[in-house]
């Protein structure tokens, strides 16, 4: 079978696509024929080296794939040959096929095909655990969501707006708000042309926002967090801006303010079960037409150089999907 392969650390154009063994499922396992693997913003973090899982040379990137099961390993009963299915892999996915642990493969929800199945797990699941767990959301709350184009920005937006939250967008681009207002956002904000705290403020009138959502840091963190609202939650989910901001640990004594990280990939192994309802959750949202993942490009599998570079140009729009 086809991979894509990182042989040495570097950017997408040092990736290669060779042949290789299909591994067969051991105990616990199942072989799935992937159909389609989400592109994601840890994806060009790990083959540059700059990720927190460093998986041996040479490996696959990807960290999301939906497909359908061909084989499974001795003690397997939750999924079986023929079942469709998505899968939160970690790095691996960008591949004709792929073994999983079984425990992750989740049934794909009514209704949805390959493609959008590889643009929701990560990104979705991301956000609702840190809107509805690590943030405690609420209705009636303001939610402002920085990078709000990206695919776990819109994700956000969808999710605040579910949950009942009043959501305001934030992106750099006024193309970029106007898909953020396709998905659902009340308000918006560019950042690039408009004053970030004095926007805050009008919309907010003077309050400020109840919970951020912050997968981007650099110079936007700061601005955000002096504009939260009293008992406010700054959620840190990523730094796509490639700069970790240092924040004045007094902003949080004046405001009564919390800081929260979001880690999902070790909320997701520590604690499986609430997981596990985090994204039926999510299967419900979906098929009663409140989440709507956006795919604004598809590239075939030889073509991930070119689905990564965009990524890493911070030019994508949602979510980007490698068919295979």
């Amino acid at each position: 079978m086809r991979a894509v392969l990182c042989k040495s650390y570097g950017p997408p154009e040092t990736l290669v696509v060779e042949d290789v063994p299909t591994r067969a499922p051991a105990a616990g396992e199942a072989l799935v024929s992937v159909k389609a693997a989400g592109v994601n913003f840890p994806d060009v973090l790990i083959i540059e080296n700059k990720y927190q899982v460093k998986p041996p040379l040479p490996f696959s990137p990807g960290s999301e794939l939906a497909g359908v099961v061909t084989s499974v390993g001795t003690g397997v009963t939750r999924v079986k040959p023929g079942d469709r299915v998505m899968a939160i892999t970690g790095y691996g996915a960008f591949a004709e096929e792929v073994t999983i642990d079984a425990a992750r493969a989740l049934p794909i929800p009514a209704g949805m095909d390959f493609v959008t199945a590889a643009a929701f797990g990560l990104t979705y699941a991301t956000s609702d655990h840190a809107l509805r767990d690590r943030g405690a959301l609420k209705s009636g709350e303001t939610l402002l969501v920085l990078g709000a184009a990206g695919g776990v920005g819109l994700a956000a937006i969808e999710i605040g707006k579910a949950a009942g939250a009043r959501v305001i967008a934030c992106a750099s681009t006024d193309d970029k708000l106007a898909i953020c207002r396709q998905h659902g956002a009340d308000d918006t904000i560019n950042y690039a042309t408009e004053d970030l705290r004095e926007r805050i403020r009008v919309l907010t009138g003077g309050g400020g926002p109840n919970v951020i959502y912050d997968p981007v840091g650099g110079p936007f963190t700061e601005p955000a967090l002096r504009s939260i609202a009293w008992r406010g939650r700054l959620l840190v989910v990523g730094f796509a801006a490639g700069e970790i901001p240092r924040i004045p640990l007094n902003l949080t004594l004046l405001k009564g303010c919390s800081i929260v990280g979001v880690f999902w990939g070790d909320f997701a192994r520590r604690e499986p079960e609430r997981f596990a309802e985090s994204m039926r959750q999510l299967g419900r949202w979906f098929e009663e037409g409140r989440l709507h993942p956006h795919v604004s490009a598809t590239f075939p599998l030889d073509r991930a150089t070119d689905a990564l570079a965009l990524m890493a140009a911070r030019q994508v729009k949602g979510k980007v999907v490698l068919t295979v």
